[in-house]
């Protein structure tokens, strides 16, 4: 794709300069891993750091884009003053259409052997895999572009797959943004009631739920989140959009983890807590914001004495 013919089709009325414009198959975060070529938008200097080989075409702003210049960057360029707002214009259109590469094809939904999916769930007829021994309870909705794995538990009232939380601001108005992609939850996963699990943003990702884990009531799982095995997720606990949480680590009562952010293995965000940066493997954080454990320990007894 071409980004200019994207913005003909937009009838995209800011103002826009290509430089050495370059073809590109998907849309993407600078901090996306993926190897397929991609269009980013960069709209602060620090994050030039982030650019992956597959990137092929940035959208940024002039000062920007004389810095990339100044550092040797030969391939696209798009010049705008709003470099965020034109990408996800783009992501949206893109979204609708089913040229998009990596967009979802149709197929009808298929439901394993020995399944136990009660009378009053809510199940899309569409883009859902559903594998064997899975229990389904009354007021389940699973929306499209969802796989659960087998033996997997969805306790009643939990939502897989719905729309995030992501919203835009410009032109006096807030605007959301379409999200194109999955959930994929894997064996022997339990998510209790009234969880809400949203799909991922774009075409080709999905919000990840490891095998064995194990999700508890009123947890709230952005976009595009990855959770791997072992996991446990206790009630009214909330993880931000894009984290990643390693296997085997515990996230306590009603603590929240930011979006963005690598939760080691074996690690505790520990109850009430809210993380704001990286969590080590093996470690333990505990506060507001979340300090490890010992130092806030030491900090607790430094107050009472």
């Amino acid at each position: 794709m071409l980004l200019s013919n994207i913005l003909k089709e937009m009838d995209y009325q800011e103002k826009t300069e290509m430089i050495s414009e370059c073809e590109f198959d998907v849309l993407a975060l600078t901090a996306s891993n993926i190897d397929k070529p991609s269009c980013v938008f960069v709209a602060d200097t620090k994050y030039l750091g982030d650019l992956k080989e597959n990137v092929c075409m940035v959208c940024t702003d002039m000062e920007i884009a004389k810095n990339m210049k100044l550092s040797g960057w030969k391939k696209g360029i798009c010049i705008t003053e709003e470099p965020r707002m034109l990408f996800f214009r783009v992501h949206n259109f893109l979204s609708k259409s089913k040229d998009y590469s990596y967009s979802r094809q149709k197929f009808e939904t298929r439901i394993g052997k020995n399944c136990q999916i009660h009378e009053f769930a809510s199940i899309s007829k569409n883009n859902v895999i559903i594998g064997d021994n899975v229990v389904i309870e009354e007021f389940v909705v699973i929306r499209e572009n969802t796989v659960i794995g087998d033996n997997s538990i969805i306790r009643a009232g939990a939502k897989i797959g719905g729309v995030g939380f992501e919203f835009k601001r410009a032109d006096e108005k807030v605007w959301g943004v379409e999200h194109a992609g999955g959930v994929r939850i894997g064996k022997n996963v339990e998510i209790q009631y009234n969880t809400c699990i949203d799909r991922a943003v774009y075409p080709w990702d999905d919000t990840i739920i490891g095998n064995f884990t194990k999700i508890d009531n009123l947890v709230h799982i952005g976009h595009a989140v990855k959770i791997a095995d072992n996991v446990i997720l206790v009630a009214q606990s909330g993880i931000g959009g894009r984290t990643e949480i390693g296997s085997d680590t515990w996230i306590g009562f009603s603590a929240t983890v930011s979006n963005g952010l690598m939760i080691g293995r074996n690690a505790r965000v520990n109850i009430g807590s809210i993380a704001t940066k990286n969590v080590e493997d093996n470690s333990s954080v505990t506060g507001n914001f979340a300090i490890e454990h010992s130092k806030f320990i030491q900090n607790l007894k430094k107050i009472n004495s």
